[in-house]
């Protein structure tokens, strides 16, 4: 099979919160761990994987303990929205969206790329 990415996908297992619209009223969220990660987006190994096209916003929550001489927080919420372009009995891939936030814990900072390589 030929390789179709264009980010360097790196093994990067931390926990995080999926928030998905699922219908008009109904919200589901569920609370996972990355599998991989790249620039461009996530995957996540599930058996409940949401269906190819649904909108999520997800929470990443990492630890900075390797930045403490730069910072006062011991961790960051990354909060960023996505599609789920791949869905299957492994689990499911999503896409991020282009803007996305670092939430340490009292000093929200927002980041948006410089150039977009996700797409």
């Amino acid at each position: 099979m030929e390789e179709r990415r264009k980010l360097e996908r790196f093994i990067f297992e931390v926990p995080a919160k999926i928030e998905a619209v699922v219908s008009a009223d109904i919200k589901e969220t569920l609370d996972l761990t990355t599998s991989d990660i790249c620039a461009g987006g996530v995957f996540f190994r599930t058996k409940k994987a949401l269906p190819e096209g649904t909108k999520v916003k997800i929470d990443l929550i990492l630890a900075l303990d390797g930045l403490k001489h730069l910072i006062d927080h011991s961790r960051a919420n990354v909060k960023v929205n996505g599609t789920v372009v791949r869905s299957g009995s492994a689990g499911m891939a999503i896409c991020f969206d282009e803007d996305y936030q670092i939430m340490p814990l009292q000093n929200p900072l927002t980041l948006t790329p410089a150039t977009s390589t996700h797409h």
